[in-house]
């Protein structure tokens, strides 16, 4: 790093921390995360450039929020800094502050916009009451056929029915030690955000089927062409 600095905020470099959010750690709400992420910058002082104004507090961003309870191979978190520092030396100071459950995979400079996130991916692992895994495969073959999902969605506008089909796409479902799993491509980005529990919701629903577990893993964030969000 060197000593020095830069005070025009367009010439600021502004980097993308790519981390893990596993474990323990699914149970961090998002505004949470945002407040361990901000004290971490702190401790590991990283230059971080500060909003200005009445308040001013870190420039940081988060692309794509992820839901309470899951987890996730590819969050991602933007930053500006005041000096230039080396991407690997940010990701080693930042993975010596934080708790376990949240470490940073890599550091780099921003490629794209969050703008271009289309599509986000998710392993998914669920158990039932009363029914074995074999069963419950066949049900969701059978359910993913349907031409139609329709579910309820909370909008800034209230509550408004949607179809899934268009937005949701089933891939490799199986049945792995005692679980049903299966890999969920859904819609998401600014345009539109569909949670992978609203057809999870449909699906046991339809199948008249009790969850007695169930683990969700964001595995990718993708733009169009299913390329990585970088």
């Amino acid at each position: 790093m060197t000593d020095i600095q830069i005070t025009d905020v367009n010439k600021m470099p502004n980097l993308r921390v790519f981390y893990e959010k596993t474990g323990r750690a699914k149970y961090i709400s998002h505004l949470d995360i945002n407040r361990c992420m901000q004290r971490a910058l702190r401790r590991a002082e990283i230059p971080v450039w500060y909003t200005e104004g009445f308040n001013p507090h870190p420039y940081t961003t988060f692309a794509l929020p992820l839901s309470l309870g899951y987890e996730s191979l590819c969050e991602t978190m933007d930053l500006r800094i005041t000096r230039m520092m080396d991407c690997e030396e940010v990701s080693r100071r930042l993975n010596s502050t934080l708790p376990e459950g949240l470490t940073v995979r890599k550091t780099a400079l921003q490629k794209f916009k969050p703008e271009k996130i289309k599509q986000a991916s998710y392993q998914i692992r669920l158990k039932f009451e009363g029914c074995p895994p074999e069963s419950a495969l066949q049900h969701l073959l059978e359910f993913d056929k349907s031409s139609s999902i329709l579910v309820m969605k909370r909008t800034k506008k209230g509550m408004k029915e949607i179809d899934l089909r268009p937005d949701v796409s089933l891939c490799s479902p199986c049945v792995e030690n005692g679980f049903l799993k299966l890999e969920l491509f859904c819609a998401a980005g600014i345009e539109k955000n569909i949670n992978p529990t609203l057809y999870l919701d449909a699906f046991t629903q339809a199948a008249d089927l009790e969850t007695q577990a169930v683990h969700v893993l964001r595995t990718a964030v993708l733009m169009e062409n299913s390329q990585p969000f970088e």
